[in-house]
């Protein structure tokens, strides 16, 4: 651990989008991710995830390119998660559920840009 880095505890992920308003509306009504602050003439805002100070920064660029880290949100029921996912409409990767047995289960998404982010079922036990 590098001890000269105080770090807060705190994590913002940014993501590049194509239209503000489109991606605050996907990730509010997908995620149900909330809006912390807008700056429209920096094509920028950011969003609360569902993970304690742990924002998602959506920032509108002019070549929009999907990539990049792949933001990877525990939960308790994949399954679950996945329908609703589904009953959104939300694209899934053709893979569906990954199984690691004894380790976890990982879903990969899409939002309305392409950018991937992923669920991910812990099946380990933590005694």
């Amino acid at each position: 651990m590098n001890r000269n880095i105080e770090y807060n505890g705190g994590l913002t992920l940014s993501m590049s989008v194509t239209n503000l308003d489109a991606a605050i509306t996907w990730y509010e009504d997908v995620l149900g991710f909330k809006l912390i602050y807008r700056l429209d003439d920096m094509g920028w805002c950011e969003v609360a995830s569902g993970v304690e100070r742990v924002n998602v920064g959506l920032s509108v660029t002019e070549e929009h390119s999907p990539g990049g880290a792949t933001p990877t949100f525990g939960v308790n029921d994949i399954e679950a998660a996945k329908a609703s996912l589904v009953s959104k409409g939300v694209k899934l990767d053709d893979t569906g559920i990954v199984i690691i047995p004894d380790l976890v289960k990982l879903l990969t998404f899409y939002d309305q840009d392409g950018n991937s982010l992923m669920f991910y079922q812990d099946l380990q036990s933590h005694e």
